[in-house]
């Protein structure tokens, strides 16, 4: 009775199957398997660290739960299974689970006050050595663009033709244009094109080859950039995967693998939303997650606590507009509590601001004034204000050594919002709020991805592409909270959203 594929049935009771229901076509036969049915299965697959279609199909035909599940309906292939999961769910699994946060919401697991929020990379499933880098694509193609631009100059000299060569980029268009008027010529000449040992090619066949090279090449690069969106890299067997640092590092040599930068969110042990980035960084997804989350709950959390990680004015501002509450730790909390930051005479931290006449003072007494205002864009498009400060006079100065490399007068950059929003958050997390706050984050996101990793054993996933993953990713969250529940009720800790601080 206190089995776990019971609460997998009384969760999958409660919720609605219209969007799954649409997947299907109204017009011929039915299903061999209910969709709710099947549904449950691939869940609690997931719940049993169970990932495979085959292994899932085996269960199907074996394990008393999957058959009680089953409810006397025949087993379902591989092939029925595999397909379900890539083609039907990716499309209703936002909903379906959205709509069991909102259960949970109801039985007062969770209460949409506070979120703790993480990510983790996880390995992608695509070979490992397909990569393609960005730095070396553009070399490539400006050595591609150089050489086809000096053939041009050669072929108007050898073709007697009158082609204007500029510093534009040429395009597949452009060449193919010129191709156009050397097939016409290839055709008023009756020309025949040789091949093989001993064969002689004309010039008009040579730059015909020579142009079909350029546009295969070309059109390959364009391709590539086209994928590239931003990122630095790409694997061929996935696009969508970027090659990112693995905490998993077998060969201890620091090798890239294509990987997913996975975000979570978690109030009350359960995980609450997730999204999938191509992005390495965590501070570029932290707006996206939030914004998708709000759109699927219909619903705004109080306070949002992540780590040092997701630090930026561009995401402060994001909170601070949608009157959220940071529990950010600024990315020099650790090292702004030693000796050594502190008596660094050359942080601006430790220089005195006087913010009425709006100037700095250095160690030795110097003002440091207002030279100008500069704007400073980040990768995501978020343009920050940086006001720059200049030292009256540096020269003769017994502490410049210390303080500055600069030739002339030391400069400091100063992004005053970012400043203002940071002190804020710091402010925030020192209090007793924040401090339970911090240590519930580390035990509850970090513990999520710790079970997920080590106890599911999930490190790389089984399908391609961010849709597909997304959609994987988000039955392994279902299969989490549906086991978290189970727990809970069995501990009897339903309802408990904080774990409380012990005084030893």
């Amino acid at each position: 009775n206190d089995d776990s594929v019971r609460m997998l049935y009384d969760v999958m009771e409660g919720l609605d199957y219209t969007e799954l229901n649409k997947t299907y076509s109204t017009i011929g036969r039915n299903p061999a398997i209910l969709p709710e049915t099947m549904f449950a299965i691939i869940v609690y697959g997931y719940m049993e660290g169970i990932y495979s279609s085959r292994a899932l199909e085996k269960a199907c035909k074996r394990d008393i739960n999957f058959k009680w599940l089953l409810q006397v309906q025949q087993p379902p292939e591989h092939n029925s299974i595999a397909r379900f999961r890539s083609e039907r769910l990716t499309e209703c699994i936002e909903n379906l689970f959205s709509q069991f946060i909102k259960k949970l919401g109801e039985l007062n697991e969770i209460q949409f006050k506070n979120i703790f929020i993480d990510g983790t990379k996880i390995e992608a499933y695509a070979n490992r050595y397909t990569f393609v880098w960005k730095k070396a694509t553009d070399k490539f193609e400006a050595k591609l663009q150089k050489k086809i631009k000096e053939s041009l100059i050669k072929m108007n000299h050898d073709l007697k033709l009158y082609l204007i060569i500029t510093d534009c980029k040429l395009s597949v268009e452009d060449v193919k244009y010129i191709l156009g008027s050397l097939y016409i010529m290839i055709k008023n000449n009756n020309l025949e094109f040789v091949y093989g040992k001993g064969k002689r090619k004309s010039n008009l066949q040579k730059y015909t080859e020579l142009l079909n090279e350029f546009i295969e090449k070309q059109s390959k690069y364009d391709e590539y950039n086209s994928i590239f969106n931003g990122r630095n890299s790409f694997s061929k067997t996935d696009h969508d995967a970027t090659f990112m640092h693995m905490k998993e590092d077998h060969m201890k040599n620091g090798q890239l693998k294509p990987a997913y930068n996975v975000q979570i969110g978690v109030e009350g042990e359960y995980i609450v939303g997730i999204d999938i980035s191509s992005e390495r960084s965590d501070q570029l997804t932290f707006i996206p997650f939030l914004d998708r989350l709000e759109k699927n709950l219909s619903k705004k959390y109080d306070s949002v606590t992540a780590d040092a990680g997701y630090e930026s004015e561009e995401n402060y501002v994001y909170l601070e507009s949608k009157k959220q509450e940071a529990f950010i730790k600024p990315s020099t909390y650790e090292k702004s509590k030693t000796k050594k930051f502190k008596s660094d005479i050359s942080k601006k931290e430790n220089m005195s601001y006087n913010a009425q006449e709006d100037y700095y003072i250095c160690a030795v007494g110097n003002k440091m004034l207002l030279r100008g205002i500069t704007k400073k864009k980040s990768k995501s498009g978020y343009q920050a204000t940086v006001s720059i400060y200049e030292c009256e006079k540096c020269d003769g100065c017994k502490y410049k050594d210390k303080c500055t490399k600069a030739k002339g007068n030391k400069q400091i950059y100063v992004a005053k919002n970012f400043m203002r929003l940071r002190k804020k958050s710091l402010q925030n997390i020192t209090t007793p709020k924040g401090i339970l706050l911090r240590m519930n984050r580390s035990i509850q996101v970090e513990g999520a991805f710790g079970v997920i990793k080590q106890d599911y054993s999930f490190r790389r996933f089984f399908m391609r592409g961010n849709i597909k993953v997304r959609t994987e990713f988000l039955l392994m969250a279902f299969g989490y909270n549906v086991n978290k529940l189970h727990n809970k009720t069995l501990q009897k800790r339903n309802g408990e959203l904080l774990h409380e601080k012990r005084v030893s």
